[in-house]
């Protein structure tokens, strides 16, 4: 059998002079099926272990198999990296690798003037330029002047790299990411090693393989290395984070979520029942906790979305955490049941990972339009309470909070995410579970001495009623959709009793604002010209826009909002502290008007709904506007 040189993996790394950078923006861009995910994941992977703090943005297509090489089937992998305490995945790439000419089309535009698009010209034919619409090929008309360029046959290097290992022309034009990956690892000094090993233990069972894959990731980096390539292909230098001691690991949104929610059941000493259906971009989630078996956690993915919230109230009503999750869609089919949790008063996690909408709408990218849907979705007067995650670490945390509140209020709890948290990557802290403090749950046993017992019964400071388990002895007793007695959880229809039931489960939603923090100040002056107000995963270019702004000297705030309903008690008096509010959301102004609505303050709304995260530039502008 062939092998691929191995020699060279670990060399000295040459003595050319490097480019310094304290951060860079780099995107893979290709057809679907040129594994710019997987490129990008593994290039993620190399970035971490170089020590460098960074923020991931896979952009994949909607269809599953698109027409090949038309701009519908581009998918990208962007990744900001580099020491300087990285937030977001970058406004504008400073290099850009097209691996056809639809992945130029789509993306090149994004590209900063000057910087560096490597190009694969083997994909340059008549016939793929057509598909991507262009009338005369970029690589010679000059319409890519205002950046650096390099276009060179990716397509032949691969297949002369992977030559003595026999492969079918197809199979072996699939190792180009890999020859692609080598020569980025080239240009931004980083060990091949592990790379090697993740491809040996990603194709055990077909060596072959394997060794094609990794003598054409060797010959990429040695195409860098020794080719004399004058002008833009460059070595960077780039620093690595000063970070604080700890365990650190790579998480996405999905994968924290899921480590949060079995922390959280833990911490409420319950085994968890984990119920969904498979929808885009909600998936992961269900994937990490099918892992986890071994604390606890019992997933089900069930036959459509109602099936799957009704078996996460039925685990709640026996006595588990119940846990459901879906992308806005489901989470509209999700209402009716949503309801029933309400008016049952049984504890209850949703997590809706938020895509573009209305109905299929954009089912992979990224928005945050259902924060009406979490607020007032629902028929009748159905409170419950709603938190927003703003990355993918903070996910952890916000999932563990989700489960207090709802175990201390027997309430449902929607957490609030987004296609843009789910699937980008970042680093993780691992914390000290010591630090977070227990609330284990306490199950009703005392049996009534007289008469029977009333489920409704309830804890005089948070209004939460009773939990019991079915089957404990004397505490038969029934809960359901229909409306229930105050005084003894029989079926209902008195006036006076709904108007007190609904005022009750009112009450005891507006009393979880007791039991949050205050809302602080992200960064600037609790009173002056300007607050800039977030939710969810626009911290990141808010933080960024803010610095920059008060860098200049404006005087301008930034506030994000983690507890979304009930909001924090003193936001009211913090927001009327400031002349101009504005609200940047990637909707038509939806926590813009919950604000006017309970505080009556002109928040401004600064709106995005093109399915892509608001740029760090576009809330410079807003604030640079606001302050005019």
């Amino acid at each position: 059998m062939a092998t691929a040189p191995q020699a060279d993996i670990d060399a000295p790394i040459s003595d050319r002079a490097k480019t310094h950078a304290e951060t860079m923006v780099i995107r893979f861009a290709g057809d679907s099926g040129d594994g710019m995910q997987l490129t990008g994941g593994q290039f993620t992977l190399s970035t971490a272990l170089a020590g460098e703090d960074f923020a991931t943005f896979p952009d994949f297509p909607a269809e599953i198999r698109a027409p090949q090489g038309t701009t519908f089937g581009v998918s990208a992998f962007q990744i900001n990296f580099g020491a300087n305490g990285i937030e977001t995945a970058g406004d504008e790439p400073d290099v850009l690798v097209a691996m056809n000419p639809a992945a130029l089309k789509v993306n090149v535009g994004d590209l900063r003037p000057g910087g560096l698009v490597i190009i694969d010209s083997g994909e340059f034919s008549a016939r793929n330029l057509a598909k991507a619409g262009y009338a005369s090929n970029p690589l010679e008309d000059g319409s890519l002047a205002k950046w650096q360029v390099m276009a060179f046959d990716i397509s032949r290097q691969t297949l002369e790299a992977v030559k003595p290992f026999g492969l079918g022309n197809k199979e072996a034009l699939r190792c180009k990411n890999m020859w692609t990956l080598g020569l980025a690892l080239w240009m931004f000094d980083r060990s091949r090693a592990p790379l090697i090993d993740w491809l040996k233990g990603k194709f055990s069972k077909n060596p072959l393989l394997a060794e094609a894959n990794a003598a054409a990731l060797n010959a990429g980096h040695a195409y860098g290395e020794t080719a004399e390539l004058d002008g833009p292909l460059k070595q960077f230098a780039v620093d690595a984070t000063e970070a604080a001691p700890g365990f650190y690991r790579t998480v996405t949104g999905g994968e924290s979520l899921a480590l949060g929610l079995v922390a959280g059941a833990k911490l409420a000493n319950l085994p968890m029942f984990f119920g969904s259906y498979p929808i885009t971009p909600a998936s992961p989630i269900l994937h990490a906790l099918a892992r986890l078996k071994e604390f606890g956690v019992t997933t089900f993915q069930a036959e459509d979305e109602i099936a799957a919230i009704c078996s996460a109230i039925g685990a709640s009503y026996a006595g588990q955490l119940g846990v459901t999750s879906s992308s806005g869609p489901g989470i509209a089919l999700k209402g009716e049941a949503m309801g029933l949790a309400i008016i049952t008063e049984l504890p209850l996690v949703i997590v809706n990972s938020q895509r573009g909408g209305p109905s299929t709408g954009l089912p992979t990218k990224t928005e945050q339009s259902d924060l009406y849907q979490a607020v007032y979705g629902r028929n009748g007067d159905a409170p419950l309470v709603v938190l927003a995650t703003r990355s993918p670490s903070d996910c952890f945390e916000v999932a563990i909070e989700a489960c207090r509140i709802a175990v201390q209020f027997m309430t449902p709890v929607m957490v609030l995410t987004d296609g843009y948290i789910a699937n980008a990557a970042e680093p993780w802290r691992v914390p000290d579970m010591a630090a977070f403090a227990p609330f284990p749950v306490r199950f009703h046993t005392d049996v009534p001495t007289s008469g029977h017992i009333n489920p409704y019964a309830r804890d005089p400071e948070t209004l939460s009623r009773i939990w019991i388990k079915p089957g404990t002895p004397g505490l038969t007793h029934r809960i359901g959709g229909i409306e229930k007695g105050v005084k003894t959880g029989n079926i209902n229809y008195e006036a006076a009793n709904h108007q007190e039931m609904t005022d009750i489960r009112r009450t005891k939603v507006a009393n979880v604002a007791r039991a949050i923090p205050f809302q602080t100040v992200d960064q600037g002056p609790e009173r002056g010209r300007l607050a800039v107000v977030g939710w969810g995963s626009t911290y990141g270019p808010i933080r960024k826009a803010v610095q920059r702004a008060r860098a200049k000297g404006a005087d301008v705030a930034h506030i994000h909002i983690r507890h979304i309903w009930p909001l924090p008690t003193n936001l009211g008096d913090l927001l009327r502290g400031y002349d101009k509010v504005i609200v940047p959301e990637m909707n038509t102004g939806q926590l813009k008007t919950v604000l006017r609505d309970q505080y009556l303050v002109d928040a401004q709304p600064l709106s995005k709904v093109s399915g892509q995260p608001f740029k760090i530039a576009e809330i410079e502008a807003a604030i640079e506007t606001a302050l005019g």
